[in-house]
């Protein structure tokens, strides 16, 4: 997995960038074939803009964005709503799965 995080007009603390990668490093959990992971910050007028764009093979990629007053808050935001989405794509990828005809038991009246 390719993890690439840039900041623009923020200065990134090494323990802020721990605990970027511990969190995208978590992400592997939902077992889906997570290509590259892009993490931006950015600072706006009013606070920080974050975001997350999470490229998964045989899936669109997932683009979280979040802005918030505080660094810290935004990433931990930006986070959990990675996290939501992704669980939701792995339910998605597991669950939904279309059986075929051939695969059903006939019934011995």
């Amino acid at each position: 997995m390719n993890v690439q995080v840039h900041a623009k007009d923020i200065t990134l603390h090494p323990s802020t960038k721990a605990h970027i990668e511990t969190a995208i490093e978590s992400f592997t959990k939902y077992s889906l074939d997570i290509t590259s992971v892009n993490v931006h910050l950015q600072a706006e007028k009013k606070g920080v803009s974050i975001e997350f764009d999470i490229h998964i093979a045989h899936a669109e990629p997932v683009i979280i964005n979040q802005t918030d007053d505080d660094l810290d808050a935004a990433i931990d935001l930006a986070i959990d709503r990675a996290t939501k989405a992704l669980r939701r794509l792995h339910d998605r990828m597991t669950s939904h799965k279309v059986g075929s005809t051939k695969d059903l038991d006939t019934l011995d009246a």
